[in-house]
């Protein structure tokens, strides 16, 4: 990785376009999105050649063959299989299958393999612009996505007990995220905590209410009408096939 903090954010940026064209247009709007320098050429240029010197470092010995200028722009050309993203997609490409397939285990299992591969926030020691901050949100909302998937096929699979603190830190940190919330509640009243999974709705939606002047949505209010009625729907829909898996 290049020293220089541009020179970073100019290779992050081409990282998460790799293998396509990015035009210098971009590159400069990325760098510096409200006052590019007068010399903004050359200083491009500069920190284009910092890339390539910290490409040629790679132990494989062609790093300095990744990066190709064309006409107006540049190309980093990297193999997909090399990205934790690539990995990560298609572990959630299979997750995705498993669960049409009735085999929840093995989507709890292949969900948690792709979130293995995180180790903290996407680009965390890189300046970001415009296009990099979009990627990082993108990043951010996608793991969520597949975080909440997770353990929905652990409440299936009735670990409802085990996902306790888990849940009950995703809702401190995302207070007004409703599916988290429902999970919660879920993972509450089959615990045995039928109270504590009203006092949840009932504190979203205060906050909702507060910060934004709304109810919680239909199917929040289903779900606690159905915790205060103790429906047997609630219950650990168990398969007959993987009841070994459950813990």
């Amino acid at each position: 990785m290049p020293s220089a903090p541009k020179a970073r954010q100019l290779l992050a940026l081409l990282m998460i376009n790799a293998n396509s064209f990015v035009s210098v247009d971009h590159c400069i709007e990325e760098l510096w999105p409200a006052d590019p320098p007068k010399s903004v050429m050359s200083t491009l240029q500069t920190y284009v050649l910092q890339v390539r010197r910290a490409l040629r470092s790679i132990p494989d010995g062609n790093g300095g063959d990744l990066l190709l200028t064309r006409k107006q722009g540049y190309q980093l050309l990297v193999p997909r299989e090399r990205f934790d993203r690539t990995i990560f997609d298609q572990l959630v490409v299979d997750a995705h299958t498993a669960l049409a397939c009735n085999e929840d285990y093995r989507a709890a299992e292949l969900f948690r393999s792709a979130l293995a591969l995180w180790r903290g926030p996407v680009l965390a020691d890189v300046l970001p612009g415009p296009a990099i901050a979009a990627y990082q949100l993108e990043m951010k909302e996608y793991r969520l996505g597949v975080l909440e998937q997770r353990i929905e096929a652990d409440l299936r699979l009735g670990r409802h007990r085990g996902l306790l603190g888990e849940l009950r830190k995703l809702a401190d940190a995302y207070p007004m995220h409703e599916n988290i919330h429902a999970q919660l509640m879920v993972a509450l009243y089959r615990s045995g905590r039928q109270a504590e999974a009203v006092r949840v709705f009932h504190r979203l939606s205060e906050v909702l209410g507060d910060q934004l002047g709304l109810l919680p949505c239909p199917p929040m209010q289903r779900l606690y009408e159905a915790i205060v009625a103790a429906d047997k729907v609630l219950e650990v829909p168990v398969r007959q096939a993987e009841r070994g898996a459950l813990v």
